[in-house]
C-alpha cells in the first residue's frame, strides 16, 4: 500500500513541475485542477490506510469543491482577458 501511495505522491509531483515550467495560464489551471483531484484521491487513500474517516471527509470535500473553484477562476479569467 506504501508503494501506491509512493506513485500517488510522484504523479502530484510532476503536475508541479509542469505548473512551474509553464508560463500560460490555461495550462497552469489545467494543472491545477489536475493536482487538486490527485490530493484529493491521495487523502482518500491515507484515510483508508490510517481508518480514519475525518481525513477522508476532507478528501471528498476536496475532490467535490476544489475543481469546482478551478473552473470559476477559469471564466474569471477568461472574462478579464477580452
Amino acid at each position: 500500500m506504501s508503494g501506491l501511495l509512493f506513485g500517488m505522491v510522484l504523479a502530484v509531483l510532476l503536475e508541479i513541475l509542469v505548473v512551474c515550467r509553464r508560463t500560460d495560464v490555461w495550462h497552469r489551471l489545467a494543472a491545477f485542477a489536475s493536482v487538486s483531484t490527485k490530493v484529493g484521491m491521495v487523502m482518500l487513500v491515507v484515510s483508508v490506510v490510517r481508518d480514519d474517516w475525518m481525513v477522508g471527509l476532507v478528501g471528498v470535500i476536496v475532490l467535490s469543491v476544489g475543481n469546482g473553484s478551478v473552473m470559476l477562476l477559469a471564466n474569471l479569467l477568461q472574462g478579464v482577458e477580452r
